[in-house]
């Protein structure tokens, strides 16, 4: 059952961060009201909906409150109760169903996913115990890494290997769930790509991102990644696979190691618009956010261009001040704050974007700013 939302009608959003909260004003810019369901008062994407259902991500009552209300539904994260949006997807109308969530929740699904699209991945084994790491481990060698398959994410539930010493380190990650072990792959960078679907099967990918982590949090991204034209159409082209292979409607990212000789092997998948596709609100002629609402609403897309070479980099809580103190030295700097009432160390806090004619000299006034320096 495929439905046009329309200027007016309700779009109802599970989770209240900061993805909700751009979401949601991306939509109120084409006059849609918005129903937020997030279990803290004062949440990002509270700050700015027209209804708020205060109540944990699997309450019942609340999830036939948010059907009640609204016309559409969506959700800003995929650690939301699958049971729960499985029956919701009964009672209301939820475009991107239950499914998705389901397979990108667990390590395990999600890599099986992307095999049976026929994409390329790191060579991998699963163990339901950890004395079951210990037999299987020498199927894939070292140095390797052990993830959670469930739960994790800006690197936590996750535990690198060296070498057969390292062993013991990974015994406590069995605590949460099964584990997964992925072959260290020898990559030169790290890249991402926003692929948007609507439930006509129409779909774009966003510029191809390229991403510097910093202990694990994802700290800059620069568009265009500085990548051949061959491995970004190899980018777009895996991309698109898994998003038709998924049968995707709305969003998803997928974060992706290039090898030194241009080849790509895909790591992982999130069934949402993502911190590294931020650079898209001023750089490209429809973000990320738009071009989500376009696609549960069962609008047409538009084809993504990118205006200007630019750099996304995100502000965490130890850089609110610094950069609260220095911003009106910076007039090229796009600055967006969540509206999260406290600035913790490595809370993502906001970003700032900047476009630009020279990326490499960008990047150096990003640097000498001092913002970001330890």
């Amino acid at each position: 059952m495929r439905k046009i939302i329309y200027p007016g009608q309700t779009i109802g959003i599970i989770g209240g961060g900061q993805l909700g909260r751009m979401m949601a004003l991306a939509a109120k810019e084409a006059g849609f009201k918005i129903a937020v369901l997030e279990p803290t008062m004062d949440s990002p994407c509270g700050q700015v909906a027209d209804i708020r259902i205060l109540a944990p991500y699997n309450d019942e009552a609340a999830l036939e409150e948010l059907a009640e209300v609204s016309d559409v539904i969506t959700y800003e994260f995929e650690n939301i109760d699958y049971e729960g949006l499985k029956r919701l997807t009964e009672m209301a109308y939820v475009p991107q169903g239950a499914e998705l969530v389901r397979i990108t929740q667990d390590r395990v699904t999600e890599k099986a996913a992307i095999v049976e699209a026929g994409c390329p991945v790191a060579p991998y084994v699963v163990a339901s115990t950890y004395e079951k790491l210990v037999e299987n481990i020498e199927t894939i060698g070292y140095p390797c890494i052990v993830k959670t398959a469930r739960g994790g994410y800006d690197g936590k539930g996750q535990q690198l290997l060296k070498s057969a010493a390292d062993l013991t380190l990974a015994e406590e990650l069995f605590t949460h769930s099964q584990c997964i072990a992925e072959g260290f792959v020898p990559f030169v960078k790290e890249v991402s790509v926003i692929v948007q679907r609507n439930g006509d099967g129409e779909s774009y990918c966003q510029p191809v991102g390229e991403n510097i982590h910093v202990h694990h949090i994802l700290h800059e991204t620069i568009v265009p990644a500085r990548i051949t034209e061959e491995t970004a159409q190899a980018v777009e082209s895996e991309a698109m696979k898994i998003a038709d292979y998924l049968d995707l409607v709305g969003t998803l990212a997928v974060e992706m190691f290039v090898l030194e000789n241009g080849d790509i092997v895909i790591n992982e998948l999130a069934p949402r618009p993502h911190n590294s596709g931020h650079y898209s609100i001023e750089a490209c002629n429809v973000s990320q956010f738009h071009q989500h609402i376009r696609a549960v609403c069962g609008w047409p897309l538009r084809k993504p261009q990118l205006w200007a070479p630019s750099i996304m980099v995100n502000v965490l809580g130890q850089h609110v001040m610094p950069l609260s103190n220095l911003i009106a030295k910076y007039p090229d700097w796009s600055l967006h704050l969540y509206g999260k009432a406290e600035a913790k160390v490595n809370r993502k806090m906001g970003h700032v974007t900047i476009m630009t004619k020279d990326l490499e000299q960008t990047l150096q006034e990003i640097e000498h700013s001092g913002i970001w320096s330890e």
